[in-house]
């Protein structure tokens, strides 16, 4: 197939397009800079210059594919919910080509839009668009297109990571590295699922050929990973004394990332690896963190 990827020089696109190249298929790849351009180019990818903030250059990406995997997410979180409204946008760009034929496009969520409760494990059969979540909108805009006759399939992520990057983690090292510690909330029972990045891009390539619409997919290797035992991993990594806060303290602690971190995401992907045959295999967060690599 012919693939048109959005963020395709970013975090998983750039784990995403070996896994599509290696199974034949022909990957087109987004990018807003000449810098993201040469990257493409590198790995013998097709390059369609366009922005999350241009829709119409995603509709002309769209337009020449055979399927698509949007993966583009503006992650400044002090702003989350404009950057939703951002993504639901572009769903609806990407989506308007392929309305009324089987050409598949895979959208990008997060495993917590499969709750129908706080704490409750989030599972692929579950879409709670009641929730307050500002993700809503992903989902919401991947809807509407189903039902205008778009195969929309959605691949919902754990905290993804490798050696480099942690998904949500990411931030926390950030931030324990300002704070001079690093800091859980109360007990730190809150639980954050997680998944290594070859998995999850194994788990796109598997769900765009498969390209069964309206399907719900959790990339989760590990089910829950106590905050507690993270903010641990992560003071010994950067030899950081680790502290409990009082909810109280946490705005002042964790900034725009105070809601998830007594944020419960706890997943599973058991309906996921039934229907695609997918076995995450990889390395543990905790793993990665201790082997992580510091600029």
């Amino acid at each position: 197939m012919r693939i048109f990827v959005t963020g395709a020089t970013g975090f998983i696109g750039s784990a995403l397009i070996p896994e599509l190249k290696a199974a034949g298929h022909q990957v087109v790849g987004l990018t807003r800079s000449e810098e993201g351009a040469a990257k493409l180019r590198a790995q013998e990818v097709e390059v369609h210059r366009g922005t999350l903030e241009e829709p119409e250059t995603l509709t002309r990406g769209a337009e020449q594919a055979d399927a698509v995997i949007h993966l583009a997410f503006d992650h400044d979180f002090s702003d989350f919910p404009a950057n939703c409204r951002k993504d639901a946008a572009a769903i609806a760009a990407l989506g308007g080509p392929l309305i009324g034929s089987d050409r598949p496009l895979l959208i990008t969520s997060a495993v917590g839009m499969g709750t129908r409760a706080p704490g409750e494990v989030a599972r692929e059969d579950v879409l709670n668009l009641e929730q307050r979540n500002p993700r809503t909108a992903t989902e919401r805009a991947g809807q509407d297109l189903l039902e205008r006759g778009v195969n929309v399939t959605a691949i919902r992520l754990s905290q993804i990571h490798d050696t480099r990057r942690q998904g949500l983690v990411s931030f926390l090292l950030d931030i324990a590295r300002g704070r001079g510690q690093a800091a859980y909330v109360g007990e730190g029972d809150a639980r954050w699922s997680a998944c290594h990045v070859a998995d999850a891009a194994r788990l796109y390539r598997l769900a765009a050929e498969k390209a069964t619409s309206g399907a719900r997919y959790n990339a989760v290797h590990e089910e829950g990973i106590r905050m507690r035992e993270i903010a641990e991993a992560i003071g010994k990594s950067l030899d950081l004394p680790v502290r409990s806060i009082a909810p109280d303290e946490a705005a002042d602690e964790f900034g725009a990332m105070a809601h998830f971190a007594v944020l419960d995401m706890v997943a599973s992907s058991a309906w996921t690896q039934a229907q695609l045959g997918w076995t995450p295999s990889g390395p543990s967060l905790l793993d990665d963190l201790a082997a992580m690599r510091h600029a």
